[in-house]
């Protein structure tokens, strides 16, 4: 089995004959700019450029092609006819399931108010309007609007904070997703990015919300109408928002959601770690040798759903 994995060290120790070998397979190493010649079995796909991820997709013989995300809007449309796609969801859950507590307990603490005030040299507690930005997530409503591998990680890690959480999925009636957006003192953002979901919290479904709750985007930026929630957050209709993605993305640096005193932002790193790269060669190991022993490996995407 020939595979083309990134040139990367981690990826590279995988043709080392100790524990993290890999036997029978030969792999060959692309880098942004370059992919090697010739028909090969897989390809495992992790930080390429669209030309060169195009490149790999017209690969001759390929059977099937791991990328190392979760999502796969950026994949599916260059799939060639008849590979099979798998994704990594089971690689980024625990990492972003740990940020979105992270941020939900900054905000309830107002540790971003005490940075800011840290910043100008005063020793004070900043209140926010309405709130004495010194609370616990005691009680307190948590929507998950997408309940998958990560909304039951978040959910587990609430639990001792003691949050009562709640899940929406697409199979959620409108009628009960609206009660629950109606009662939310906190709602995560979990969803992917369709046709579907693209602009689904817009200035109708952010006027369900009550007054002082908080929105947290972990999912997709385009999940939410930009200029809507900023209407919300300087009315002071929203408590605030933790926003890991954002719409446009990467954030122009004049934008207005910069100033917003109540936003927490983070460049996309909800998933990232220090060890991210040799988890994601250790996760590319183990789906190698499941395929080498006729066992099929986790995250086989159903092309015929939305994602």
């Amino acid at each position: 089995m020939r595979v083309l994995v990134p040139d990367l060290p981690e990826f590279r120790n995988l043709t080392h004959p100790d524990e993290n070998g890999v036997p029978g397979v030969t792999f060959s190493h692309y880098t942004r700019s370059e992919v090697p010649d010739g028909p090969a079995d897989g390809a495992v796909l992790w930080l390429t450029s669209a030309e060169t991820r195009q490149r790999l997709m017209q690969t001759p013989g390929l059977k099937w092609v791991l990328t190392l995300t979760a999502g796969i809007d950026h994949v599916r449309t260059a799939l060639p006819e008849g590979v099979r796609l798998y994704n990594a969801s089971r690689l980024h859950d625990r990492a972003v399931a740990v940020h979105v507590v992270a941020g939900m307990l900054g905000a309830m603490r107002g540790l971003h108010r005490f940075r800011d005030a840290q910043g100008r040299g005063r020793w004070t507690a900043p209140r926010a309007p309405g709130s004495s930005g010194l609370e616990t997530l005691d009680g307190r409503m948590v929507v998950l609007w997408g309940y998958g591998h990560i909304g039951r990680h978040v959910e587990d890690f609430l639990r001792p904070f003691g949050a009562q959480v709640h899940g929406i999925r697409s199979s959620t009636p409108v009628q009960e997703r609206d009660d629950l957006l109606r009662s939310a003192d906190w709602v995560v953002l979990l969803l992917p990015s369709t046709p579907e979901t693209r602009g689904a919290v817009n200035a109708d479904v952010l006027a369900l919300l009550r007054p002082g709750a908080w929105i947290s985007n972990q999912g997709r930026g385009n999940l939410i109408v930009t200029e809507d929630l900023l209407a919300a957050l300087q009315s002071r209709a929203l408590g605030g928002a933790v926003l890991d993605v954002t719409d446009p993305e990467p954030l122009p640096e004049d934008h207005p959601l910069w100033a917003q005193e109540n936003v927490i932002i983070t460049p996309h790193i909800a998933s990232t770690t220090t060890d991210l790269v040799h988890r994601g060669a250790m996760l590319t190991r183990d789906f190698l040798l499941d395929l080498l022993q006729d066992v099929e490996p986790p995250g086989l995407v159903d092309l015929r759903r939305s994602y």
